[in-house]
């Protein structure tokens, strides 16, 4: 089985399904329009459109190599471009917005988040909601790494590592990257260093909490329950990142 750095990252980081039934518990209707934004793959847009009846959604990034990744997938927008700019609230609306895996880390300075949250702000239909997910904690701001392993089908186990490589907590910027490798039967098959490399801003829930605010959402709210990494075939390998030390959060803006 031939698997690329997308495949891999999809089948050991995200869950699409479980994400869709989230964002829908959070928003608290019968949300439709999906905004996903800093989509990569689009892979959370592909799961709304098939699990939510009538169900549409906007996926945006700047790599038009990756979405392509879900071209042709009925009911999903592919749009190339800059969050910050490349969706139009009258063309692109949403019951939700959701920037996932840290990815509002990539807007380093505060202005240009608020300006991106009131663009947001105005996609939202009515009782629309914004979501982004964020990690922090006494172990946010140290180097250090975390192992799992990860089986899939035919037997094969992807063993991946989340690192964070370089802190300032002076500055909240980080630099995080991502490594697979893939055993078959003891052996391993495949490997990928530096697979996805990001540098960031670790925005605080608090600082994303206010910039919400102020630009322009009337109510926040934090969950910390996403239990997005419980999965039955899943198992911790080895972490030198004490996990009772840290957390990863939700943060949410409500139109209303």
């Amino acid at each position: 089985m031939d698997l690329d750095r997308h495949d891999l990252y999809e089948r050991t980081v995200q869950s699409p399904e479980k994400v869709v039934r989230f964002l829908r518990e959070l928003h608290g209707g019968d949300p439709r329009a999906l905004g996903e934004d800093f989509s990569g793959s689009a892979a959370v847009s592909r799961a709304w459109v098939r699990l939510v009846e009538g169900g549409r959604a906007t996926a945006v990034d700047l790599d038009a190599s990756v979405l392509e990744r879900a071209a042709g997938v009925p009911g999903v927008d592919l749009v190339r471009g800059d969050v910050r700019d490349a969706t139009d609230p009258g063309q692109h609306p949403a019951d939700v917005i959701f920037v996932g895996n840290f990815s509002i880390g990539e807007i380093g300075e505060r202005a240009d988040l608020v300006r991106y949250l009131a663009r947001s702000r105005n996609r939202l239909l009515a009782r629309g909601i914004f979501v982004c997910d964020v990690y922090g904690g006494p172990s946010a701001f140290r180097v250090g790494a975390i192992e799992r392993s990860h089986w899939i089908e035919g037997g094969d186990r992807i063993l991946y590592v989340w690192e964070q490589r370089e802190v300032d907590p002076w500055t909240a910027r980080v630099v995080n990257a991502m490594h697979f490798r893939v055993e078959r039967e003891g052996e391993i098959v495949a490997s990928i260093e530096d697979a996805f490399v990001y540098r960031w801003r670790l925005w605080s829930v608090a600082e994303l909490r206010e910039a919400m605010l102020e630009a322009g959402f009337r109510s926040t709210v934090v969950r910390d329950d996403l239990h997005r990494s419980a999965r039955a075939n899943e198992a911790p390998v080895r972490a030198s990142l004490d996990a009772a030390e840290g957390f990863i959060a939700c943060v949410v803006g409500r139109v209303e």
